[in-house]
C-alpha cells in the first residue's frame, strides 16, 4: 500500500470512495435542478404525458399535423392572456376584467373597420391603445388610490361587459377585412421548392434550436464563473439534445401540414420579449420583488406604484391583442365575446407554476399551462366527452395545481426548520 502511494497510484478504497462521492455529487446537482424547477418541469411532465395518453386514447388523432395546428389557433388568445395573468399575479394581484376588455378591444377594432372604415391595421393599434389606456385606468386606482385588485377589475368586468353591449349596439358585427382575419386564421407564407414541408417553418425551427443552444450554453458559463452548480457535461448535452428533438419535432409537425401560423408567431414574440423583461430587467426583478415581500421591497427602494401600474397597462395591452385573436378567428364581433375569459386565463397561470402569494412563476409556464388546459379540451372533444365533464376534469386539474404549490410550500418551510 505505502509503495503504491509513492508510485502516485491510489489506493482501492480510496479510488472506490472518490467514485461514490462523484455519484453523490451528480445525484446532488440534478435532484437540485429538479428542486428549483419543481413546477415548470412537473407541468411540462404532465403536458407530455397528456399528449401521451390523447395520442393513444384517440387512436392517433390528437398529434395529426392539423389537429396540432388547431389546438394552437383555437388557444392562441387564452395563451396571450395567461402570459399577462401570470406577470399580474407574480405582483401580488388578480385581474378579473380580462375577458371584458378582450371583448370590448375586439368590438372597438370590429367598429372602427366596419363603421369607419379604418385599415385594420390602424383598427388593430387603437385597439391595442384601448387596452392601455384600460390598464391605465385601473392600474391608476390599484396603485394609486389603493383599492384592491379584485374590486377594481370586478368593477372592470362589469363595466366593459356592458360598454361591449353598448358599443356593438347589441347585435353580431360580421364581414371583417381578411387581413385581419389573417391574424389568428393565417400562416406564414411558402417559398423554396417543393420539399413536403413548409421551408420557412422548418428554418424557424432550425433558428430557434440555435437560439436555445446559444443561450444554455451561456447560462452554463455564467453559472461556472460565479461557482455555481452546474449540470455534468453529459446531462447537459443530454439536455440540449431532448430540447432540438423536440423543437424540430414540433417544427416537421407543423411544416408537414400549412407552417407555423400567424398567432404562434405573435406568442413567440411576447415570450421572448416579457421573458427577457422578467428575467433581466429592472422591472422584471421589481415585480418579483413585490410579490414575494412588498414591504421589505418598497423599503429597498422599489417604486410600488409605478411598477403596479406598468404591470397593469400590460396586462390591458396584451387583453385587447388577445380580444382582437378571437374577433380575428370567429370573423365576427358579439356581445358574448370575452366571456370567461378571465377564469381560463387565471387556471392556466396557477396550472403553469403561479403562486397563490404571488412572487413566483415564469411567461414560459404560463404558456404551459395553457397548453395544458388545451390539449384537455382538444382531446375531451375528440373523445365526444360531454362539455359538463370537460369542466369537472378542469377544475379538477386545477384544484391539484393549486394543492400542489401549498404543499411545496409546507415542504419548504418544513425542511427549512
Amino acid at each position: 500500500m505505502h509503495d503504491a502511494t509513492r508510485r502516485g497510484e491510489m489506493p482501492q478504497e480510496t479510488t472506490g470512495r472518490d467514485a461514490g462521492a462523484r455519484e453523490g455529487g451528480l445525484a446532488r446537482v440534478v435532484v437540485t435542478a429538479l428542486r428549483g424547477n419543481m413546477r415548470q418541469y412537473g407541468m411540462l411532465i404532465a403536458l407530455v404525458a397528456l399528449l401521451a395518453v390523447f395520442q393513444i386514447w384517440t387512436g392517433g388523432d390528437v398529434l395529426l399535423p392539423r389537429n396540432v395546428s388547431n389546438i394552437i389557433n383555437q388557444n392562441g388568445y387564452i395563451l396571450i392572456l395567461a402570459v399577462g395573468m401570470m406577470i399580474v399575479i407574480i405582483n401580488g394581484h388578480i385581474d378579473l376584467s380580462v375577458g371584458s376588455v378582450a371583448g370590448f378591444a375586439g368590438a372597438a377594432a370590429a367598429v372602427m373597420m366596419l363603421e369607419h372604415d379604418v385599415p385594420w391595421q390602424l383598427a388593430l393599434f387603437f385597439a391595442l391603445l384601448i387596452g392601455a389606456a384600460i390598464g391605465a385606468w385601473q392600474g391608476f386606482w390599484i396603485a394609486y388610490v389603493g383599492l384592491p385588485s379584485f374590486i377594481v377589475t370586478l368593477a372592470g368586468m362589469l363595466l366593459f361587459r356592458g360598454a361591449t353591449r353598448i358599443l356593438l349596439e347589441g347585435r353580431t358585427w360580421s364581414g371583417l377585412p381578411q387581413g385581419f382575419q389573417d391574424i389568428n386564421q393565417g400562416f406564414l407564407p411558402e417559398f423554396g421548392p417543393d420539399t413536403n414541408y413548409h421551408n420557412l417553418t422548418v428554418l424557424l425551427g432550425v433558428a430557434v434550436c440555435a437560439t436555445v443552444l446559444i443561450q444554455e450554453w451561456r447560462r452554463r458559463s455564467q453559472q461556472r464563473e460565479y461557482d455555481l452548480n452546474v449540470l455534468p457535461l453529459n446531462l447537459f448535452l443530454l439536455k440540449c439534445a431532448a430540447i432540438v428533438a423536440a423543437v424540430m419535432a414540433f417544427s416537421l409537425t407543423l411544416a408537414s401540414y400549412r407552417g407555423a401560423p400567424v398567432v404562434l408567431l405573435i406568442l413567440g414574440g411576447l415570450l421572448v420579449l416579457l421573458g427577457f423583461v422578467m428575467r433581466n430587467s429592472v422591472l422584471g426583478r421589481h415585480v418579483y420583488a413585490l410579490g414575494g415581500n412588498r414591504a421589505a421591497a418598497e423599503l429597498s427602494g422599489v417604486k410600488n406604484r409605478r411598477v403596479t401600474m406598468a404591470v397593469f397597462i400590460n396586462m390591458g395591452v396584451l387583453a385587447a391583442l388577445a380580444g382582437c385573436v378571437f374577433t380575428a378567428r370567429t370573423g365576427t364581433a358579439t356581445t358574448g365575446a370575452g366571456n370567461l375569459f378571465e377564469l381560463e386565463a387565471i387556471a392556466a397561470a396557477f396550472i403553469g407554476g403561479a403562486s397563490m402569494s404571488g412572487g413566483v412563476g415564469t411567461v414560459l409556464g404560463a404558456v404551459i399551462g395553457g397548453l395544458v388546459l388545451g390539449v384537455l379540451d382538444n382531446g375531451m372533444q375528440l373523445l365526444k366527452i360531454g362539455e359538463d365533464w370537460q369542466q369537472v376534469i378542469k377544475g379538477l386539474v386545477l384544484l391539484v395545481a393549486v394543492a400542489f404549490d401549498v404543499w411545496n410550500k409546507r415542504r419548504g418551510l418544513n425542511t427549512r426548520a
